[in-house]
């Protein structure tokens, strides 16, 4: 039985397109990384480090991109067997 819910879609229930989460989080993940990098609080250093700077940035916004993926996964997988009982 699904939750309910106020909110109704005109257009029923569909699955997350999980490359769109994949580049959301990825997105997200890099401006993260970014922000912490440039040391907004006056921490001196920032991006001094090029190379490191930049292959850390890449590492988080893979992890980043890995995990919205993954979320986007699990939530089509439980509302196949949960809401849309497709499987049965």
């Amino acid at each position: 039985m699904p939750l309910p819910s106020f909110y109704r879609s005109g257009d029923g229930f569909r699955p997350w397109r999980i490359s769109h989460a994949a580049a959301c989080g990825a997105a997200l993940g890099a401006l993260a990384a970014l922000f912490k990098k440039l040391a907004p609080l006056g921490v001196v250093g920032g991006l001094s480090d090029r190379p490191a700077g930049i292959a850390g940035i890449a590492a988080v916004a893979l992890a980043f991109a890995l995990l919205c993926a993954g979320a986007a996964m699990l939530r089509n997988f439980l509302a196949r067997r949960l809401v849309w009982h497709e499987g049965r």
